[in-house]
């Protein structure tokens, strides 16, 4: 326990201040922050035995953390793990965190620098009304028993958190995802979230996730070098670094005037979304797809989704693969397509991803039969699309076999070839 100045305010109900020592102080156990306390001043620092789920556990209502750092000593504590079992939270499984809160509601953490965290950054858990702003993290994340990321490193929210935000944040050299959401299919999905002005550079997973959310608003983030170094990056696991990625049932939600550049994978990827927008967005330089529809969740059918006004330039492969029903894809600049020149270099790119549909990854838009489970194209609207790249004067909108471009409704869309 870190020995902190303790100050109570009068008048009002009585309020605890813990303002930490001056200098660096190291920590050997974590410290526990109850209700009604604010922290602030001074910086933290993990020591090599260091034992425990965090640094700072928040276990009360009420709490604000702001103008400090931790430093979280990766070098000493990392241990190499895998994600935990599908059945079991993070907030049980992984330790040496900056901060942890679990079952809490109010707590601010703002201007808060972390750096070298084996674990999260923070990990907020089953909470309520959690505002993260200005906070920093750097050079944090461990890896698996491959060395690749196990996930950590940045700012996770799970297990059904309610009314949170991440602003005006910045995450450089992280191992796993940056900024993101998770449930257990199981557990209830969070709820009214907002990620908005943070920015990302060298993440080797995801810079933004959204999992088994509803009400979500990803808004005017930036970031490059998604999916860097390499070596991070899970792919024995096929974990295929996004820049906004999406996973379990997700609706409702928005992804709106975000901006990367140099993702080595896709530019966003909607794997259970639905009912909700995408628009506005910009991604240069992708070592994958532009825009990809999934369906992995049973619960959900990737239906109603509005994806308009997007620029993809420079995808290796397509620009927006399609399944579902009563999506409206409009106004999208999708240029320079399929770098890799599918199919003439199938064999270094692995062009032929699906087999018999040689047209899936060399397409500008891709009408397809389904992705985890069938879920044919129709009743879509492909509008007033402009589309680019190599052969797209020949393959600018495609379908998979079985699947005819006359259900749904194309139209207007420019489609010229290039390099």
């Amino acid at each position: 326990m870190v020995a902190l100045a303790v100050l109570y305010l009068w008048p009002g109900p009585r309020r605890r201040i813990l303002q930490l020592p001056a200098g660096v102080t190291e920590v050997h156990s974590p410290t526990f922050v109850e209700a009604g306390t604010e922290v602030f001043g001074g910086n933290l620092r993990a020591a090599s035995d260091f034992a425990g789920p965090a640094i700072l556990v928040v276990r009360g209502n009420n709490v604000r953390l702001h103008d400090f750092s931790i430093d979280g000593n990766r070098d000493a504590l990392e241990v190499r793990s895998p994600l935990p079992p599908s059945d079991v939270p993070f907030e049980k499984f992984t330790r040496a965190n900056g901060i942890l809160a679990a079952g809490v509601s109010g707590l601010a953490v703002e201007n808060v620098r972390f750096q070298n965290i084996a674990g999260f950054a923070i990990l907020v858990s089953r909470s309520r009304g959690v505002a993260i702003d200005r906070v920093s993290v750097q050079d944090s994340g461990s890896r698996n028993p491959a060395g690749r990321n196990n996930t950590t490193g940045g700012i996770l929210f799970e297990e059904g958190t309610a009314n949170f935000r991440v602003t005006r944040s910045e995450l450089r050299d992280i191992r796993g995802n940056g900024v993101w959401t998770h449930s257990l299919y199981t557990s209830p999905r969070n709820v009214r979230g907002l990620f908005s002005l943070n920015s990302f550079d060298t993440v080797g997973r995801d810079a933004i996730q959204v999992g088994h959310a509803m009400d979500v608003q990803v808004e005017r983030n930036q970031g490059a070098r998604i999916g860097f170094p390499a070596e991070d990056v899970d792919i024995e696991n096929l974990a295929v670094p996004v820049g906004i990625d999406t996973a379990g049932n997700v609706e409702r939600s928005s992804y709106s005037d975000n901006r990367f550049t140099d993702v080595n994978g896709k530019c966003i990827d909607l794997d259970g979304f639905h009912d909700g927008e995408v628009t506005g967005n910009v991604c240069i330089g992708l070592g994958n797809y532009g825009i990809v529809m999934n369906d992995s969740n049973p619960d959900m059918r990737s239906q109603n989704i509005r994806i308009t006004g997007n620029t993809i330039v420079r995808a290796l492969f397509g620009g927006i693969f399609v399944i579902g029903a009563g999506h409206w894809i409009a106004h999208n600049h999708l240029l320079d397509l399929n770098q890799a020149h599918c199919n003439e270099n199938a064999a270094k790119f692995g062009c032929y991803y699906a087999s018999g549909e040689p047209d899936m990854l060399r397409s500008g838009i891709y009408l397809g039969r389904g992705a985890a489970r069938p879920d044919p194209a129709r009743g879509n609207v492909l509008e007033d699309n402009e589309i680019t790249g190599f052969h797209m004067d020949a393959r600018c909108i495609a379908a998979a076999p079985g699947i005819l471009p006359a259900w749904n409704t194309i139209r207007r869309n420019i489609c010229r070839p290039g390099i």
